[in-house]
């Protein structure tokens, strides 16, 4: 069996990566090399690789002459952003329609199952870890490793959105909802039907986004 060993500069990217995601780096905060590489405890070289990694993924921007900074998502990015996401993993559903196995619609169903659970008993940061089990589920699924990089790097972005919409009014119930519309046309192997409910599933977490950033905004005036 081979031993696969990151280089430097990926142990520090996914290090820088899992701040900017927890929001200890925040967005809009400056990279400083020399503190950054003092407090990682690695030269400058590899920290400076790192950061052309997560500028490439678009979690970090450089501006000349200035720096990095820990990049910030938009309301119109997000805008931008939804409904290639949605056309993409409703590729994904529609695929995975036509070449799950039983095998592989018994282990969606035991993850919907927990999903379930989660949300009847309120636990959101568990139904975040099972909700995204079962998206990169369905992606593996669907067998196509462009579609699966492709996501993957949008998911980045919308990952640095702070606003979670499950917290918004029913969210949680509709969510569930949706999940399980996707999973009844996957079981009935009707791909058209889970490329619609996917695209659904995409486009009303957005649109719970926009809800949720209306209410803060009510609340602060």
């Amino acid at each position: 069996m081979r031993v696969v060993h990151n280089s430097l500069h990926d142990e520090a990217a996914a290090q820088l990566r899992e701040r900017i995601f927890s929001g200890e780096l925040a967005p809009g905060v400056f990279l400083d090399e020399v503190a950054l590489s003092t407090e990682m405890k690695i030269s400058r070289t590899p920290l400076r690789e790192a950061l052309k990694v997560l500028t490439a993924e678009g979690l970090v921007r450089h501006e000349p002459r200035r720096g990095c900074f820990v990049n910030q998502v938009t309301a119109r990015d997000l805008d931008e952003i939804f409904p290639v996401i949605a056309l993409l993993e409703g590729r994904c559903a529609r695929e995975a329609a036509l070449h799950a196995t039983d095998a592989d619609l018994q282990t969606l169903q035991l993850l919907h199952d927990k999903l379930t659970r989660h949300a009847r008993a309120r636990r959101i940061t568990d139904y975040y870890t099972v909700n995204f089990e079962i998206h990169e589920a369905i992606i593996s699924l669907a067998g196509n490793r462009w579609l699966a990089h492709v996501i993957g790097d949008l998911r980045k972005l919308v990952k640095l959105a702070r606003l979670q919409q499950l917290h918004a009014p029913g969210r949680l119930d509709q969510s569930l909802a949706e999940h399980l519309a996707v999973f009844a046309a996957l079981r009935a192997r009707d791909p058209e039907g889970a490329d619609a409910a996917m695209r659904t599933h995409l486009t009303r977490q957005r649109d719970a986004l926009h809800e949720l950033a209306g209410g803060l905004r009510s609340g602060i005036a």
